[in-house]
């Protein structure tokens, strides 16, 4: 299980005393994507308010069950290096096969030009390398977690 760091404690009990949730709340922190360039890019993504969907493996998410979406619950969205941007909270979740991703969902996910070809490309190529970093298979009917966040505090 992964430990917050100091930064991340901190931010979440500020999140907390501003919004008035309980510091007793659970929480995840994570970032998006595998590289630093990436995690910051769709952090301000999410921010900016255009970014209000994601999607993993559902296999993955299997795997390694505390990091896998908690419907309900809060997220502290780290950059690469661990440091707090923005805390969400998950709204919806929906598993379905990576052929059935609509152009909404796409287009939530705020990426590129938010459309269902740049989305099938670019997580196409993600969830394969993913994959196969795991041993396992991916294709059009590999099951994905769409998930849906609200934006809570930036």
């Amino acid at each position: 299980m992964k430990v917050a760091t100091k930064e991340v404690e901190e931010y979440w009990v500020e999140f907390c005393a501003v919004t008035g949730t309980s510091a007793d709340e659970p929480y995840q922190f994570w970032y998006f994507g595998n590289t630093a360039e990436m995690a910051a890019e769709l952090a301000q993504l999410v921010i900016e308010g255009r970014k209000t969907a994601t999607a993993s493996l559902s296999e993955v998410n299997e795997l390694i069950p505390d990091e896998a979406p908690v419907l309900g619950g809060y997220s502290v969205v780290t950059d690469f290096e661990g440091q707090p941007r923005c805390v969400v909270r998950t709204i919806g979740i929906r598993h379905i096969p990576f052929c059935e991703v609509d152009s909404q969902f796409a287009f939530d996910e705020g990426e590129g030009d938010r459309s269902l070809v740049h989305w099938r490309e670019v997580h196409s190529n993600y969830f394969a390398d993913e994959a196969a970093a795991i041993g396992i298979g991916f294709g059009n009917e590999s099951m994905i977690c769409c998930e849906r966040f609200e934006l809570l505090y930036k």
